[in-house]
C-alpha cells in the first residue's frame, strides 16, 4: 500500500450548513506535481493556509496559486496540481444547489475554478490568516463553518424546483432521465436544463453522468468487478463504464482506483454529499 500523501483531518461534530463537508489536509511534502484531481459531484472550495504554496492547472494551461473555488466537476480531470511546498488546507464540498448562497455567485458563473478572493476579497484572506493562528483543527473547521453559514444566510438561492432536480439525482444515483426530472417538476425539458445549468453549473444531463461516475468509481476504488459495477450502475456494458471513467479523469478504470484523491475519501469523507 502506497504511503499517504497527506494527514487527514475530519470535524468531529456537524456543521451548521446542511449538506457541506469538510475536511483539513496538510501535506507531508510528497505531494507529486501533475496530481490529478478526480471530479467530485459537489463545488469544491479550498482554502489554503501557512506557509506552504499550492498552485493548480486547468487543461488550457491556467494555473491559479492559493485558495480556490473549482465548480461543479472540478475540471473533469484535466485539473492539476502543479506545484505544492508544505500547505496546509481546509477543503469544502457544497451541493451545487447550495453553493450559490454562500458563494455569492451561483456555479453557473464560476469558468473553471477561480480565486477565492475574487469571489470574497478580504474575506478569503482574513480567513486563511485566522486559520494559520489556529492550531487546532477543531477550531479550523468551527471558524469556516461560522463563516459558511453567515454568508449563507444572504447569496443567491436555487429553484426548488432546480433543488429538487438536483436532490432526486442523487437520490437515484444520477439513474434518472431528463425529461422524467422536467415532467415531475412541471417544467419543459429546455426550461430545466437552462435553469439548472445556469444555478448548478453544468447542464443537468452531464451533472447526472457525474452522479453517477462518482458512485461507480467508488465501487472500483473498493475492488468490485469492473463488469458488476457497470451493470448496477445502469451502464450499457462495461465499454460504457470504460468510456464515461475516461471522459470524466482522462485515465482507466483500472488506474483510476488508485488515485491518490479517491483512495483517501472514507478517511476525509466518510459521509460525502453523494450519499
Amino acid at each position: 500500500m502506497a504511503e499517504a500523501l497527506w494527514d487527514v483531518a475530519r470535524p468531529s461534530r456537524p456543521g451548521r450548513v446542511a449538506g457541506v463537508a469538510m475536511a483539513g489536509f496538510r501535506d507531508r511534502g510528497r505531494t507529486p506535481a501533475g496530481l490529478r484531481l478526480i471530479p467530485p459531484p459537489a463545488v469544491t472550495l479550498a482554502v489554503i493556509f501557512g506557509t506552504g504554496t499550492v498552485a493548480v492547472a486547468d487543461a488550457a494551461g491556467r494555473r491559479q496559486w492559493g485558495s480556490v473555488v473549482a465548480g461543479l466537476g472540478l475540471g473533469f480531470g484535466s485539473t492539476r496540481i502543479t506545484h505544492a511546498t508544505d500547505f496546509a488546507c481546509v477543503q469544502v464540498r457544497l451541493p451545487p444547489v447550495l453553493a450559490g448562497t454562500v458563494l455569492g455567485v451561483r456555479p453557473g458563473e464560476l469558468d473553471g475554478f477561480v480565486a477565492l478572493e475574487d469571489l470574497w476579497g478580504r474575506e478569503a484572506a482574513r480567513l486563511g490568516e485566522r486559520l494559520s493562528e489556529t492550531s487546532s483543527w477543531d477550531e479550523r473547521f468551527a471558524l469556516t463553518d461560522a463563516l459558511l453559514a453567515r454568508r449563507g444566510e444572504t447569496g443567491p438561492a436555487a429553484d426548488p424546483e432546480v433543488a429538487w432536480a438536483w436532490h432526486r439525482m442523487v437520490r437515484t444515483r444520477g439513474r434518472v432521465r431528463v425529461d422524467r426530472l422536467a415532467a415531475e417538476v412541471g417544467w419543459s425539458r429546455k426550461r430545466l436544463w437552462s435553469r439548472f445549468q445556469a444555478q448548478a453549473g453544468l447542464p443537468p444531463k452531464r451533472a447526472a453522468r457525474l452522479v453517477r461516475f462518482d458512485h461507480a468509481v467508488h465501487r472500483l476504488v473498493a475492488g468490485q468487478d469492473a463488469a458488476r459495477v457497470a451493470a448496477d450502475a445502469g451502464y450499457a456494458d462495461q465499454s460504457h463504464l470504460h468510456r464515461e471513467v475516461r471522459a470524466f479523469t482522462e485515465t482507466t478504470p483500472a488506474l483510476v482506483a488508485g488515485e491518490p484523491f479517491l483512495t483517501i475519501d472514507d478517511v476525509a469523507w466518510p459521509s460525502p454529499p453523494r450519499s
